[in-house]
């Protein structure tokens, strides 16, 4: 009986282990895997170059425009599968709500530090244009330096678009005394600052512009204006006074709770993705200044880099 009980145990043994190794080698599922794209250039390079990771996987991938903001929700109701840029200034509380609800699960943090504030090109400091840049107090003396055509004779803020941050800007603008020398005024797009970027640097002219890191213009020179040190709850929102400047923070990646399920492969390649600010700079900047289409440009940068992400796949 012993030696019959032996013989049980290890047939069990054997099957449970057969069994795990067959979970482990399970192949993706046929569904498509659902990739965001928003309305800024890395995020939708990004976007192809990902994708063209899990086609190499054998997956099927589909994209579909998203609100930045909401997009957190379909993820957690499983209209979209992953978010691969969730920047924490921006979009960390539609992250951590979705969370909360259930559906939606933390698949990691990439190497490269954001930070996504106003600021001006380096041209701005380096010809004086306002003196005391980068600190904020200069601007109160400045305000004709960033005066345009629709300012209404004050100095223009120009922001991205209203949906990535509400009223945080005009807010700070007031708390900090300068709404009666300044106005923000809101851009269609990031297409829409870089080409205002652009038409000043050949002007010469003075520009304050929402921007971040990483991207493109870390290599061009672009400085961010000091505000007043953030600190957790400072904010109009969330009770302060409003003053503070944003902070520095994490670029995490988002999925669907079932997407470790349903495509084990993708979401280990996506769960070890983590690229830096030089690399995140060098994808937007194969639009934004090389003027490539996002496929074609997504594509480049695979072929480039073959080093980098193939690794993710192994």
């Amino acid at each position: 009986m012993k030696y019959l009980g032996r013989i049980v145990f290890a047939a069990a043994f054997a099957i449970m282990i057969a069994a795990g190794m067959g979970q482990a080698k399970a192949a993706d599922s046929s569904s498509p895997i659902v990739i965001p794209t928003h309305n800024w250039s890395s995020q939708v390079v990004m976007a192809y170059i990902i994708g063209g990771i899990f086609e190499s996987l054998g997956d099927n991938v589909e994209y579909v425009p998203a609100d930045s903001q909401a997009v957190y929700e379909a993820i957690r109701n499983g209209d979209v599968t992953i978010s691969h840029e969730v920047w924490q200034s921006t979009f960390g509380a539609s992250f951590y709500n979705a969370m909360a609800k259930g559906g939606l699960i933390d698949a990691g943090t990439h190497e490269a530090e954001t930070l996504e504030e106003m600021g001006v090109p380096n041209y701005v400091i380096e010809n004086n244009l306002c003196p005391g840049l980068p600190n904020w107090e200069a601007l109160a003396n400045c305000q004709d330096v960033f005066s345009t055509a629709d300012s209404d004779g004050k100095g223009r803020w120009l922001e991205g678009p209203q949906s990535w941050h509400g009223d945080l800007m005009p807010n700070r603008l007031n708390a900090l005394g300068l709404g009666d020398k300044y106005v923000v005024k809101f851009a269609g797009g990031a297409d829409a600052i870089w080409a205002e970027l652009s038409s000043a640097k050949k002007e010469g002219r003075g520009i304050i512009t929402f921007n971040w890191t990483p991207n493109f213009t870390d290599a061009e020179g672009f400085s961010f204006i000091e505000f007043p040190p953030y600190y957790d709850g400072c904010r109009i929102a969330d009770g302060g006074d409003g003053k503070c400047g944003s902070p520095k923070g994490w670029l995490k990646k988002a999925a669907n709770y079932k997407f470790p399920k349903t495509h084990p492969a993708a979401y280990s390649a996506f769960s070890k993705l983590s690229f830096t600010t030089t690399q995140i700079g060098q994808m937007a900047a194969l639009v934004d200044v090389d003027k490539m289409s996002h496929q074609d440009a997504a594509k480049a940068w695979l072929a480039a880099n073959e080093d980098v992400w193939k690794a993710f796949t192994e």
